[in-house]
């Protein structure tokens, strides 16, 4: 079976009423997890952005304090979890003001674990990839925003 285009399922969708709609919206949140969770934030917390940037930071921070810290290969292991967690939620929302917001909270996070991430290569080299990821966010905001984000990324040791 040969799977439709975005193109030809957004077509057949402008012919379904609206009770078939939710039908397949129903049936599609069934299938997998993350499909439900995308739901979730359509519905509920796309209308509230800051929230949503609030509660994914409180939900980073927790995933920190819980962290396994008895050895480098669980500490990465862990980070690379929480980091998942981090792109699993920006890709909700799009926006690139989420995303520099989120990857600001997770190098902070990051920074402040103990033993220092700085011991090792990898979550060295994750950090600061995570930086590059928020310069690119930031260089497409808005002058004024860019100045904000800007001071808070002059913040990092080693900017």
């Amino acid at each position: 079976m040969k799977t439709a285009s975005v193109r030809e399922i957004k077509q057949e969708l402008s012919h379904c009423t609206q009770g078939e709609l939710i039908d397949i919206i129903l049936r599609l949140s069934k299938h997998k997890k993350e499909n439900k969770e995308l739901l979730t934030y359509l519905i509920y917390e796309s209308t509230d952005e800051e929230q949503f940037i609030k509660d994914v930071c409180e939900e980073v921070t927790q995933q920190f304090e819980v962290m396994n810290t008895s050895s480098y290969y669980l500490m990465k292991k862990s980070v690379r979890k929480v980091l998942r967690f981090c792109k699993k939620k920006i890709r909700f929302s799009k926006k690139k003001e989420t995303e520099a917001e989120i990857l600001l909270h997770f190098c902070f996070e990051l920074r402040q674990l103990k033993p220092s991430y700085k011991n090792n290569v990898v979550l060295v080299n994750l950090h600061n990839k995570q930086v590059e990821l928020i310069e690119k966010a930031v260089d497409s905001l808005h002058e004024d925003l860019q100045y904000d984000y800007r001071l808070e990324l002059e913040q990092i040791p080693g900017y």
